[in-house]
């Protein structure tokens, strides 16, 4: 088994929408920590899981970006809470080879979405 890991970090903003009141109810800000986890038991033509550029290019969309309008197709066609969980979700089902992707939003706070 091949087995990549790619480390990005990241700024965006987000507005997440609760059933309670929060203050991550207005639009705020986060460097996000990305770590993207790829698995293959053959390699491409090129000898790689997954061109890490390819992973930097879906990573980056996210990046200084208003994440509510980038992630707008979840489970079951319903748009996805940009929660730190749904954007490891979001991330790990939009790259080639992902098995598992980690998103750190703050210090001590880390989501992880495996398959």
């Amino acid at each position: 088994m091949f087995t990549l890991t790619k480390r990005i970090e990241i700024s965006g903003a987000h507005r997440l929408s609760l059933p309670y009141p929060s203050k991550c109810q207005n639009l705020h800000g986060h460097n996000w920590i990305v770590i993207i986890k790829c698995q293959s038991e053959t390699l491409d033509e090129n000898g790689m899981v997954v061109d890490f550029t390819k992973i930097k290019k879906v990573v980056k969309l996210l990046d200084h970006a208003n994440v509510n309008d980038v992630i707008n197709e979840g489970r079951e066609g319903k748009p996805l809470n940009p929660t730190a969980e749904n954007i490891a979700y979001w991330l790990c089902h939009k790259i080639p080879n992902c098995v598992e992707v980690s998103v750190q939003e703050s210090e001590g706070n880390v989501a992880v979405y495996a398959k």
